[in-house]
């Protein structure tokens, strides 16, 4: 019996990386306009960038844990072995949520093959590792051999973006407001990162020209052999500029294999429109 991977609508994949994998989703919740929405079910990124373009404050909640009982419950059941990957727990209560079910569900169904891993990652980061585990488990590895890659992986992948207007990340509570005014005034770009889970700014960047090539020189000082994994780029609705990412780091690095996608609305309810954010592993996973 294959291990079943579990993700929240946070890893940003898209519809067919579900259906190729047989991964199961659990969505966040994004409010809108005063009405609820399943992240990536019933509501598409898009309609959260054109409403953030028109000044609305989307907001996001996390997935319940009943949600979680549901799911963990039905395997348990099957004895059904199940890794759920999870949305850093820096960012979000739904890895705490997650344990506290997996725990209520191991109380109930004691060798149930339950496990919840914290990614520490958002976005396409998360989402990598968990497409790359989800190839593990159509392939038949053991729970051991995906429980150890996940989390080789999960202390390995490195996060670079960088935002349009740092406003979206004031709302959010990530930069004050002085920091905003001042980047805006300015057309400073910051560049962040992610460590142990949390959003670290890293540098301003003074126009826009010079961020790419800032970008890839902050990927060769943090990463290693690339041309033998698959890098990731999220954007905020700027297909066009994911994609001039894309090509540089081609060019560059000789990249074969890059995965873009848009920032889904959970996400990108924080970080904006024009948000680009680049993905890789620091040391490929032997």
């Amino acid at each position: 019996m294959n291990v079943k991977i579990l993700t929240d609508s946070a890893s940003d994949l898209s519809k067919e990386h579900y259906n190729e994998y047989d991964i199961e989703l659990v969505p966040l919740t994004v409010h809108l306009d005063e009405k609820e929405y399943e992240d990536a079910v019933t509501i598409n990124p898009k309609t959260i960038y054109d409403a953030m373009r028109e000044g609305k404050s989307p907001k996001t909640s996390q997935v319940s844990q009943q949600s979680f009982k549901t799911i963990f419950t039905s395997y348990a059941k099957e004895n059904q072995p199940l890794v759920y990957l999870a949305l850093s727990s820096e960012l979000s209560g739904t890895y705490q949520a997650a344990k506290i079910m997996q725990q209520e569900v191991i109380d109930e169904y004691p060798d149930a093959p339950i496990h919840v891993i914290d990614t520490k990652c958002a976005s396409l980061g998360y989402g990598l590792i968990v497409l790359q585990i989800a190839k593990l488990a159509k392939e038949g590895a053991s729970l051991e051999e995906i429980i150890e890659s996940a989390t080789y992986q999960t202390q390995h992948m490195e996060h670079i973006f960088t935002v349009d207007d740092l406003e979206y990340l004031y709302r959010g509570g990530r930069v004050s407001k002085t920091a905003a005014f001042v980047g805006s005034l300015l057309k400073i770009k910051p560049i962040l990162h992610v460590e142990g889970g949390k959003l670290i700014p890293l540098e301003k960047i003074r126009g826009s020209k010079k961020l790419f090539n800032r970008m890839l020189e902050l990927m060769d000082e943090r990463g290693t052999d690339f041309k033998n994994q698959t890098i990731g780029i999220s954007h905020g609705d700027d297909v066009e500029r994911a994609e001039q990412l894309a090509s540089m780091i081609k060019e560059r690095f000789g990249v074969q294999e890059i995965v873009i996608e848009m920032v889904g609305s959970a996400i990108g309810s924080h970080s904006g429109p024009g948000t680009i954010a680049l993905f890789f592993l620091d040391k490929p996973h032997n």
